[in-house]
């Protein structure tokens, strides 16, 4: 039985933990290189860069900001800083978990993966999510702040609610749907010009471009319709913004979607 390795500030078999304090660091190793591998982080404050590398290993590090209180009882005192970010990772069955116990602190995560690597992240407050040369699943999950996805190969579902979607895919997965949506930001997702795709692109207020050959299906609009009469509720129909189209002649359905905002779907050069 294969029993996860957890690490909390302590250096146990497998793990390389860097003597400065500041960053913290640390190397940590999959369970089977050979084997597809996966890493996990998410963070409440702060932000998260990964990018691939020629290696083996997870390279992560993380550099805390601590927000000081007012405290009247301390007046006249020296304040004794606190060091340490609170990082805490997990590996078990070729999944590495990223994560830290530190709630209040900004905490920015920089971590880096073998190439093929797929990847999930998700951040909630103070910062930008950004992923760069990756081989695999791309998933990104941003509340407050930016979404950025270079040189992917593989596949990306990608959302900001309030920042921008910024998405470069150089391949993709064969039948894979994909999504890229944010509330109040642009969309721009550069894809490579043979890209096959059954296109779904809705802006409520703003405009969408693309510089592929779009082949528009007005017969994909379907009307929306609500019955409530039988419990003496109203009958409503309605039409969404939603415009459907294919790409090199239609493939696995990729969305975009914005409600503040515009759509780029560019052609890779």
């Amino acid at each position: 039985m294969k029993k996860a390795l957890i690490l909390a500030f302590v250096l146990t078999a497998g793990f390389a933990l860097a003597q400065d304090s500041s960053p913290d660091r640390v190397t940590v190793a999959f369970s089977d290189p050979s084997r597809p591998k996966r890493l996990q982080a998410s963070l409440l404050n702060g932000g998260i860069t990964v990018r691939g590398y020629d290696g083996k290993d997870a390279i992560i590090e993380a550099r805390g900001e601590r927000h000081h209180r007012r405290d009247e009882r301390s007046d006249g005192m020296h304040r004794i800083d606190q060091v340490g970010s609170g990082l805490s990772i997990e590996e078990s069955d070729n999944v590495i978990k990223v994560g830290t116990r530190a709630i209040n602190d900004n905490i920015d995560l920089i971590i880096q993966v073998p190439y093929a690597t797929s990847v999930k992240l998700s951040a909630t407050n103070g910062g930008d999510i950004i992923v760069d040369h990756v081989s695999g699943d791309v998933e990104v999950n941003n509340t407050n702040g930016n979404a950025t996805a270079t040189h992917i190969t593989g596949s990306a579902v990608v959302h900001a609610l309030n920042g921008k979607v910024v998405v470069t895919l150089d391949r993709i997965t064969p039948d894979k749907p994909m999504s890229f949506s944010s509330l109040n930001g642009d969309i721009d997702v550069t894809l490579p010009g043979d890209i096959k795709a059954r296109v779904k692109m809705k802006s409520d207020n703003g405009e969408i471009y693309s510089d592929f050959d779009v082949k528009l299906d007005a017969s994909a609009r379907q009307p929306v319709v609500e019955d409530q009469r039988s419990e003496h509720g109203k009958y409503r129909v309605r039409f969404d913004k939603v415009v459907y189209g294919m790409i090199n002649g239609g493939g696995p359905e990729v969305q975009f979607t914005t409600f503040n905002g515009n759509i780029y779907i560019r052609k890779a050069k």
